[in-house]
This record gives structure tokens, C-alpha cells and sequence, in this order.
């Protein structure tokens, strides 16, 4: 598991729902926010405009809560890549504590067509540069 990439969020009013923590659609807010700039990272030496990705499914397991105030810090890494599709893990943290464990489904597009393409050697080199 190679998590080297994260992402801190301040658990902001916004943040809270009537149950007093952060609200569930907030991790998914967070989700694409941690998936967009780790992409960024990825590509900052290497453009790849000619790619976008679209959520295909969410997987998420709420184990804990966090609360007003709370840091809270996001680590990524990307699973398999085959097809047209790349798995993105996320797990959420308050300090040791995990309190999400999330796995998306990406789908590579062509930008200017928006129709699915297979991700190609270039794309997987970005994705998994330790294989």
C-alpha cells in the first residue's frame, strides 16, 4: 500500500450535521477534493489533458466520528488500474484514529469526446509509479 499522498481538512461549521460530526456527504466532498489534487501531483511533471475521470462507485465505511474543530487527515494511494477503470482508496484520520475507509471507481474519459477509453501504459506509469 503506498500512501505518500495526503490531504488535511479543518472540520469546519459547514462540516457539521444535526448529530453534532461531520456529515457522511462531507467525506464524499472531501473524496473528490483528496482524488483531484493527488491526479494534479500525479501529472504536474507529466500534463495529461487529454484524460478526465468520473466517479463510478462509492464504497465507504464509517468507523468513527470527527467533530467541529477536528484535524483531520486524508491518505490516498490508487489500487488496481485495468480497462477503462482505476480503483482509489481513502482512508480519513484523527491522529491514529481511522474514522473512514473509502474505495472508488474511477473511469478514464476522453476529455473531448467523454466516452470511456482504455487507460493506457503512459496513464498507469502516472497512477503506479513504484511498479
Amino acid at each position: 500500500m503506498n500512501t505518500d499522498f495526503s490531504v488535511k481538512f479543518q472540520v469546519t461549521e459547514e462540516a457539521i450535521d444535526t448529530l453534532h460530526h461531520v456529515n457522511n456527504a462531507v467525506y464524499v466532498q472531501w473524496m473528490e477534493i483528496v482524488a483531484t489534487q493527488h491526479w494534479a501531483f500525479l501529472t504536474q511533471q507529466i500534463s495529461l489533458p487529454e484524460y478526465i475521470w468520473v466517479v463510478m462507485k462509492h464504497e465507504i465505511d464509517y468507523k468513527n466520528q470527527a467533530f467541529l474543530g477536528d484535524e483531520i487527515v486524508a491518505k490516498t494511494w490508487v489500487g488496481e488500474t485495468k480497462g477503462v477503470t482505476s480503483v482509489r482508496h481513502i482512508e480519513f484520520y484523527k491522529g491514529d484514529t481511522l474514522l473512514v475507509a473509502a474505495k472508488t471507481i474511477w473511469a478514464m474519459l476522453d476529455a473531448e469526446t467523454q466516452k470511456p477509453v482504455r487507460i493506457r501504459e503512459n496513464v498507469l506509469k502516472v497512477l503506479q509509479p513504484l511498479k
